[in-house]
């Protein structure tokens, strides 16, 4: 009889022990759903504007008890691998092309979830003034990624440097040019390093936030830039799951704000447009 009350103690015992453990598991389950389970948003950008910009957002979210750390990477590929794996909270540095073109080569589980600014790109020379000054057979550099790349060739095309192929969409290639009367040598090259290649070329087509970062003003110094309502805004970036998220809601209406709007018309004078 003793035994037998002993092991019903004993199985009460762990019976009891295996609820609260339950239970205290749920607790912390609860506690770290949501972007803000550690009491900050993690957000990556590319130095230049969008770092600038940011640092703009992260004051204004302080006084809305949002705190924002941000990381700032000096490549483009990186960004969306470090928010891929949980390392960021959400990035902003690129647009949704761009995007799609990673999501398809490295099935990256990432969406669109808001606008940010547009940055129009622009042909820039350290040679010449005006494009019809260019020597025939001249070097032209332009970002090696599939997008920035196509979407510079649709810039040479109007600027009347090239003709396309019909129907090439956003993101033609070299092989999709069909008429380059004056015989220009394209050359493909990392995106940050055509600011510093200038000197070796006759033009290039720059990103505004590396032509930004290297000291030039895209709207004084570009010898041809894209319109101001090129389509191609810049996006805030989530993995899927969080895409719902409150956290991102409340960090678009502060980016999105009257504040962040006058910031960006006062400091870049046209070079970086608001986007929403």
């Amino acid at each position: 009889m003793k035994k037998w009350l002993l092991a019903c103690s004993l199985f009460l015992g762990l019976s009891v022990l295996a609820a609260c453990g339950g239970n205290s598991d749920d607790s912390a389950e609860n506690e770290t759903k949501g972007l803000l389970s550690d009491g900050k948003l993690t957000v990556g950008v590319t130095a230049g504007e969008h770092e600038e910009i940011m640092e703009q957002v992260k004051e204004l979210a302080a006084k809305q008890d949002l705190e924002i750390e941000i990381k700032t990477f000096s490549d483009y590929p990186i960004v969306n691998e470090a928010l891929e794996q949980g390392d960021l909270d959400l990035n902003v540095f690129q647009h949704e092309p761009y995007l799609n073109e990673q999501k398809e080569d490295r099935n990256y589980d990432i969406v669109n979830v808001g606008n940010t600014i547009t940055t129009p790109m622009g042909i820039y020379s350290n040679k010449v003034q005006n494009l019809d000054d260019l020597e025939e057979g001249a070097k032209i550099g332009l970002p090696n990624d599939p997008t920035n790349g196509g979407r510079s060739l649709l810039l040479f095309e109007k600027a009347g440097l090239i003709k396309l192929k019909e129907g090439v969409g956003v993101t033609p290639s070299l092989k999709d040019i069909e008429e380059n009367p004056n015989n220009y040598e394209f050359i493909e090259l990392e995106a940050a390093q055509i600011p510093r290649q200038l000197d070796e070329l006759g033009a290039a087509a720059i990103n505004s936030n590396y032509a930004i970062e290297s000291g030039l003003v895209p709207t004084e110094d570009s010898i041809f830039i894209e319109d101001k309502d090129s389509p191609w805004v810049n996006i805030v970036a989530a993995r899927a799951e969080n895409k719902d998220d409150e956290a991102i809601d409340q960090f678009l209406s502060i980016y999105q704000s009257d504040d962040i709007k006058q910031f960006i018309e006062d400091t870049y004078q046209g070079s970086v447009v608001p986007g929403w």
